[in-house]
């Protein structure tokens, strides 16, 4: 069988998206528009993808991987675009797929259709086409007594021209050779004097080639995007596409259309997501968690049955039945154990936090080790930083550390320990010993009633005084 390669053309600058990023490196559900069309490449077959990169090459470069690359040092059209790709593909008798890197929506299922259309017919040209209720911009398929004449260039097309609604999406099944042949044949003499990829098919048929039309029903699929407001509609498409299937998984998403899950993100059946919850990067949620609402979670992991709420996890893990917020913060590799409490208004950094600890509110722990089952109090801080240096912190199993204690690292606190509420620990803490750094209480009876009256009578005598 046949072995498939693939040209993805990624040269264009996008001036419409009014940004420095070249356009194919802007994101849909957490992925860059090109690296879309190369995950359904890679997932319909293709052994050898060659990205055509010309604006901004060495930043699409630094971000796609796995591919080759062939640069288009002039933009001049995309026939242009794809001689540019042929010294680096060589010899090549197998079918080549060509796509556009802007087309975030493109499926492996669509693609691997166009191989097999290509492959079972033997054509010579296989034209991706769809219906568009508004084909604006696209090129027109033009049949002439009901056999394929041509593509036109919008353009370039007449008014009657541009009343067809099947248009040419810019992707393609060619045969390797007969591409290879058509290419040098291209002419600049059109509206645009440029070399069009759409004059191939034409350019093969002529040559005694069979092109055919492969024609999908879902519009959607093959959209290009050429400003920030198609980025957004084709990013809405995507994520009722991504959480469809989680739902269709066993995921119940309790608001799809306030849900924004990313593409690279594994939800188990039974999880339960909540409205105003994104899930974003390289991130595992378990079977039973619930996340949300209104949580954040970025390459992290929420273990089976951990609860997330109104709270914000990056690069962390949240352990089995553990509770995290609502309003708390876990960066920077935090990783809590199972049944571990993280109450309101609580920032865990680079900590590992023990089995059935609670940081119930209102506290910083920074650079941690902390055992198993410590009850840390309201508004502890974990003093980490000396200016210069951070220090790690290490509380020992079922220690207790009591409200509005400032553990100044490196201080250690043994298992066992008791630091007093309103303490500054500066040094460490033996397992089982009593800490205490506050002053003694002072009551002074009375004291009240004679500080007002002094004070009142400081204000009378000011006013008495001639002004």
């Amino acid at each position: 069988m046949s072995t498939v390669a693939g040209i993805i053309l990624a040269a264009g600058k996008g001036t419409r998206m009014k940004s420095e990023l070249p356009k194919v490196l802007h994101r849909v559900g957490g992925e860059t528009m090109v690296g879309h069309v190369v995950r359904a490449m890679r997932a319909a077959g293709v052994e050898r993808i060659i990205v055509v990169v010309g604006h901004g090459a060495e930043a699409v470069q630094s971000e796609v991987s796995g591919v080759e690359f062939a640069i288009q040092h002039e933009q001049k059209g995309t026939g242009h675009a794809v001689m540019a790709a042929l010294p680096v593909l060589g010899e090549w008798d197998g079918p080549v797929l060509v796509s556009s890197g802007d087309t975030p929506l493109m499926t492996a299922a669509a693609l691997a259709r166009l191989i097999e259309a290509q492959k079972s017919s033997s054509a010579h040209s296989v034209i991706a086409t769809v219906r568009r209720q508004d084909p604006t911009g696209y090129g027109r398929i033009i049949w002439e007594s009901g056999k394929y004449s041509g593509i036109i260039e919008e353009k370039d097309a007449t008014p009657e021209q541009r009343l067809l609604n099947e248009v040419c999406v810019s992707v393609y099944a060619f045969h390797g050779p007969a591409l290879v042949s058509a290419l040098p044949k291209l002419s600049t003499d059109n509206a645009q004097g440029e070399y069009y990829l759409t004059d191939v098919p034409l350019i093969t048929s002529q040559a005694g080639g069979e092109v055919i039309t492969e024609l999908f029903d879902d519009e959607t699929l093959f959209s290009g995007v050429n400003d920030r407001a198609q980025l957004a509609e084709a990013a809405q498409v995507l994520k009722r596409r991504v959480n469809r299937q989680h739902m269709l998984n066993g995921v119940t998403i309790l608001d799809p259309e306030a849900t924004y899950i990313g593409v690279d993100v594994d939800i188990a059946p039974d999880a339960v997501i909540y409205p105003g919850t994104l899930l974003e990067g390289v991130t595992k949620i378990e079977t039973g968690a619930k996340i949300g609402p209104h949580s954040r979670i970025v390459d992290s992991e929420i273990k089976a049955g951990a609860t997330v709420q109104n709270s914000v996890v990056l690069n962390s893990v949240v352990g089995e039945n553990a509770r995290v917020g609502p309003f708390s913060y876990l960066r920077a590799n935090a990783q809590l154990e199972s049944e571990v409490k993280v109450g309101a208004f609580v920032e865990v950094k680079n900590s590992q936090i023990g089995v059935k600890t609670s940081l119930a509110h209102l506290s910083y722990i920074g650079d941690a080790t902390i055992g198993a089952k410590v009850n840390v109090g309201a508004g502890v801080i974990t003093a980490n930083y000396d200016g210069y240096l951070k220090h790690r912190t290490v509380i020992g199993e079922s220690a207790f550390i009591g409200s509005n204690t400032t553990l100044i690292a490196p201080a250690d606190v043994g298992a066992d320990a008791f630091v007093a509420a309103g303490s500054t620990v500066s040094k460490p803490v033996a397992a089982g010993a009593f800490a205490m750094t506050r002053p003694e209480l002072t009551i002074k009876d009375d004291w009240v009633a004679r500080y007002r009256a002094r004070k009142q009578a400081e204000k009378d005598r000011l006013r008495a005084e001639p002004k």
